[in-house]
């Protein structure tokens, strides 16, 4: 077993490391005995070199039992799913209670903010009350009795994942294809799921931003997934332009909000949002097909089930009672919101600007431990091919933060002429698929 700086100085220089190196490293990032500068090292010297599939598997199965790896015994399959990270991708809050209306158990642990993507948990923490990190026995009692639960890691599990997470996020080393494969399917591993379905992005804002780099993302996470025993699909979705109009934390809550009760279904949201249930519903035996399921995932909306669900899950984890009914009571507002116009078609859009801009306004993080402003963000998101004048509306804290938010919305939409339609869903690759390739 060789000592943290010689198992660096392997990777470094292109070795292959042994599955033992890699475990005892992993141990040293659980129980402290590798500094910050040892697991950045190692983080920048993966992403350089990067890692052979037998080292991926090591890494992530060493991560998964880092901590404690759970196990369910529920009257329905445990399903979820996890997105590589997108701006406005708030799909998460509304597609859990809707896969828990449909008789599936959603354990969905979440990351925060990643790079210039927002996090689910960040999002969540918009919501008074609301305990993102609850002990297991509540987690388990929660996707027990609601069906579904969003939290983010706790220290029991996948605790070697959540410490080289918040290093990557400000190392630069965030879009390493090894890194994010082994961290999200450590996660899910430790949450111990029959099935799962993987949202990879791809296009401007997204961490892959072209087709075959998001095609070996997904099938580097299906590969792996399926050596280590877990049923995965990946869909490769559309990331050009943001998934909702709204960016940020607490406006994206109210975005989930609107779109459970029916106020609000945009198309692209509306379509990524099916097709990743769609493939849940499959995967656990809870439709036969996708005709079927997306028939079952309609009528949950419809009925108002979903929606439920979502207020049942907050109000057992210490949210409001009312949140779904009085959103404006309980989510926090920025106390500047200003309009952004501009003449002309939308005829491109830089979307990891935009993200970035979130930041800039303070809805995200430059170093693992600063505070997010919930309130910030944007709304009313202009798309491709819109020409009605609106770019959007800032959410700032004050007039100089909006200033800056506004030049940088500008800066970020191309106008001139409408852009050929991309389809929301780009390609979906499966274990027998990813294993061929």
């Amino acid at each position: 077993m060789r000592l943290p700086q010689e198992i660096i100085r392997a990777k470094r220089d292109g070795l292959t490391l042994e599955p033992e190196d890699i475990a005892a490293f992993v141990r040293g990032l659980t129980d402290g005995t590798v500094g910050e500068g040892q697991a950045a090292a190692f983080a920048m010297a993966v992403f350089f070199r990067g890692l052979a599939l037998p080292e991926r598997v090591a890494l992530t199965r060493a991560m998964a039992d880092s901590g404690t790896v759970l196990s369910w015994a529920l009257p329905g399959p445990v399903l979820d799913k996890h997105s590589t990270g997108g701006i406005g991708d708030t799909v998460s809050l509304v597609l859990a209670p809707m896969v828990a209306a449909c008789g599936g158990y959603v354990p969905m642990i979440s990351g925060r903010g990643l790079g210039h993507t927002g996090g689910t948990l960040d999002k969540l923490g918009s919501i008074p009350g609301y305990d993102a990190t609850p002990g297991l026995d509540t987690f388990r009692q929660v996707v027990r009795r609601v069906g579904c639960a969003i939290i983010g890691q706790t220290a029991d599990l996948a605790p070697a994942d959540r410490r080289l997470y918040a290093i990557r996020d400000v190392t630069g080393t965030v879009e390493s294809l090894d890194l994010i494969t082994a961290s999200i399917l450590s996660k899910k591993l430790a949450a111990g799921l029959d099935g799962l379905v993987m949202d990879v992005k791809q296009g401007s804002g997204a961490f892959m931003a072209t087709l075959p780099e998001a095609r070996a993302l997904a099938e580097s996470i299906v590969t792996v997934a399926e050596g280590a025993g877990l049923r995965t699909t990946a869909l490769i979705t559309d990331m050009d332009a943001p998934l909702a109009s709204a960016a940020g934390n607490a406006v994206e809550v109210a975005y989930a909000i609107d779109y459970l009760k029916g106020l609000r279904r945009e198309p692209r949201f509306h379509a990524v949002t099916l097709a990743l249930a769609v493939e849940m519903l499959v995967a656990g035996g809870l439709a036969r097909h996708a005709a079927g399921a997306a028939e079952r995932l309609e009528a949950a909306l419809a009925s108002g089930r979903a929606a439920e669900i979502f207020a049942e899950m907050v109000t057992a984890l210490g949210g409001p009672a009312d949140l779904l009914n009085e959103p404006e009571k309980h989510l926090p507002a920025a106390p500047v919101r200003r309009p952004v116009h501009q003449a002309g078609t939308v005829a491109g859009i830089a979307t990891r600007d935009i993200g970035l801009a979130v930041i800039e306004l303070g809805g995200g993080r430059t170093r693992p431990e600063d505070a997010i402003d919930p309130r910030v963000g944007f709304t009313d998101l202009a798309g491709p091919g819109s020409s009605g004048g609106l770019l959007g509306i800032v959410h700032a804290a004050d007039e100089a933060a909006a200033d800056r938010a506004e030049a940088a919305l500008r800066a970020a939409y191309r106008m001139g002429d409408a852009p050929a339609e991309r389809p929301a869903i780009l390609e979906t690759v499966r274990s027998g698929e990813a294993a061929a390739a």
